[in-house]
């Protein structure tokens, strides 16, 4: 039970129902430390978070940057196979006047190298080579780096990373260069939808051979990715992960952007701000070791579980004036489908059931005749619509025998009832008037006679 409880606290759980996505605040964290100082997990088909730690936290990218350089370059750059582009000692400047020298990554490209843009993409993704984002840059901004920049940060906006801010295309440290967790993720899913991105991103190895464009390198280019945990020969290797990028600032720590897949589920992981040393002052790879533990806890413990199936017969309705058994069966307008933690038991899952009142026939098989909620330990996971299974008719017989039945026992027949004692009161009233009068008129013209008699009856005489 304790474990269930301590299960409950960190993240934030997304439902996936049909194609629609619930969000959810059910929590899962994992029992271990994670070093990074940012750190954000989402599952790639459903978009749900899976763990996150202060992913809104302004972090430095380093050579994440290199994401959106390799973006506004494919997208850009429709035959990256063809289009050649020669290297020029003038980019390299910057690197020499560097402060922080360990910041920098070569891939040995050299001045009057000559390469495709593909090759350069690989260099840039697989080795972050500062010298192939500067000639990427270049050439792609139209002989001016800043104008390239300006492009980058164009795109962030578009893409939602509203928190980022690029100044340069390779990574290096700039106070003013900022990012998020959350941010970086948003790019990556990006990135991930423009053709050709991925197949670079997630290469193990790539080698350039020396063609007739090479003129100054001599001997082959072999360029491995910097992620080791893809690599079977590491000891930090773990199967179903695949690149995507690294990225190392004295200043700012280090940094991983990689994915990883366990029985079909695919996951994008963010790690930001990893410390280079441990507490005696020794060199760890904290960064790998967040990105094994955190990887190897979701491919363990997390799967899809149906918690409610849209065949499911929930519960029977009474239903009036129905030509039939009198009652209809509700289930799931839709499956309920989600990444669920394997400890929790879904048995322990409470279905709270809302049902229809005073339903009448006819009823269309689809018709919404209630809901059930999903909970667990008193959080929602879901709200679901409940339907009818079946059409009912309508029995016409009972239909009029209900239409009568209901007219005497209504509103309007008791207020026809009134009205119609009230007006033949009035009714009666009137001939009580009426008679009443007649008599008076009656009597009052026998007087008269008797009175004109008596004056003129001896004349007559």
């Amino acid at each position: 039970m304790k474990k269930i409880i301590s299960v409950l606290s960190a993240i934030l759980i997304c439902i996936y129902i049909s194609s629609y996505d619930y969000c959810q605040a059910i929590s899962f964290t994992p029992s271990f430390e994670v070093y990074s100082q940012s750190a954000y997990m989402i599952n790639l088909d459903t978009k749900a978070v899976v763990y996150e730690k202060n992913a809104d936290a302004e972090q430095m990218p380093a050579s994440l940057v290199d994401i959106m350089t390799a973006i506004i370059v494919l997208e850009n750059c429709t035959d990256t196979d063809s289009v050649t582009i020669t290297a020029n000692k003038m980019l390299y400047e910057e690197f020499d006047e560097y402060e922080y020298q360990d910041d920098l990554r070569y891939a040995e490209i050299w001045d009057g190298d000559t390469l495709t843009v593909t090759d350069y993409l690989y260099a840039l993704m697989l080795t972050s080579s500062c010298e192939a984002a500067n000639i990427l840059a270049y050439h792609f901004g139209n002989q001016n780096i800043s104008a390239f920049v300006d492009k980058m940060n164009k795109k962030a906006q578009e893409i939602g990373a509203v928190n980022t801010v690029f100044t340069n295309p390779h990574g290096l440290y700039d106070p003013k260069q900022v990012t998020t967790a959350k941010d970086m993720a948003l790019i990556t899913q990006y990135a991930l939808t423009v053709p050709g991105f991925e197949d670079i991103a997630t290469t193990e190895e790539y080698e350039v051979h020396p063609s007739s464009y090479v003129t100054a390198h001599e001997g082959d280019w072999s360029w491995s990715h910097s992620n080791i945990i893809m690599s079977a020969a590491s000891d930090y290797y773990l199967y179903g992960v695949k690149g995507i990028k690294t990225g190392n600032l004295q200043l700012g720590g280090r940094n991983i952007i990689t994915m990883g897949s366990s029985d079909g589920i695919k996951y994008l992981l963010v790690l930001l701000n990893a410390p280079f040393y441990n507490e005696e002052g020794n060199s760890r790879y904290y960064h790998l070791e967040d990105a094994y533990n955190l990887l190897e806890w979701v491919f363990d413990n997390f799967s899809y579980q149906v918690l409610l199936s849209d065949d499911e017969e929930i519960a029977e309705i009474k239903v009036e004036n129905s030509d039939g058994s009198g009652y209809v069966l509700v289930k799931p307008k839709e499956e309920l489908s989600t990444l669920w933690y394997s400890d929790i038991d879904t048995t322990s899952i409470q279905k709270n059931i809302k049902l229809a009142e005073n339903v009448k026939a006819p009823v269309k098989k689809g018709e919404k005749l209630g809901e059930i909620e999903l909970k667990l330990s008193d959080e929602q996971i879901a709200v679901i619509d409940l339907v009818a299974s079946t059409d009912v008719e309508r029995s016409f017989l009972k239909f009029n025998l209900s239409m009568t039945k209901n007219f005497f026992s209504s509103v309007w027949f008791l207020i026809a009832i009134i009205a119609t004692i009230f007006l033949s009161l009035i009714y009666l009233g009137l001939c009580i008037w009426a008679y009443t009068d007649a008599k008076k008129r009656a009597k009052g013209s026998f007087s008269n006679k008797k009175i004109v008699k008596k004056l003129y009856g001896n004349k007559r005489k």
